[in-house]
């Protein structure tokens, strides 16, 4: 109602949410009413359904991206433990070229 109020010059909420509902009686007469509550009833729950649904798609690619780069360093860690097996083998018939 803070974003309302400005319009009527500084006037008492109560006053002010008094005269947007005689405004929209007047616009949409007593029998559209129930219709219009309906109307912005099943909006909000339709925009509760895509917010949920964004929530979770973004909970989902979360997800994904922290088992993305779970699965990259145990990647890492084997390439790099090969590496180290390589480097052994190597030095391994390095010492045995230099013994005999």
């Amino acid at each position: 109602m803070d974003l309302i109020s400005p319009i009527f010059f500084g006037l008492p909420t109560g006053v002010t949410i008094f005269i947007v509902v005689v405004v929209i009686l007047l616009l949409f007469g007593g029998s559209k009413i129930p219709e219009l509550a309906r109307g912005l009833a099943r909006a909000r729950k339709e925009f509760k359904k895509a917010t949920d649904e964004v929530e979770r798609e973004f909970a989902e690619s979360e997800e994904e991206a922290m088992r993305k780069e779970a699965r990259r360093k145990i990647i890492e860690e084997e390439e790099r433990a090969a590496i180290r097996a390589r480097i052994e083998a190597e030095e391994r018939a390095k010492a045995d070229a230099d013994k005999q």
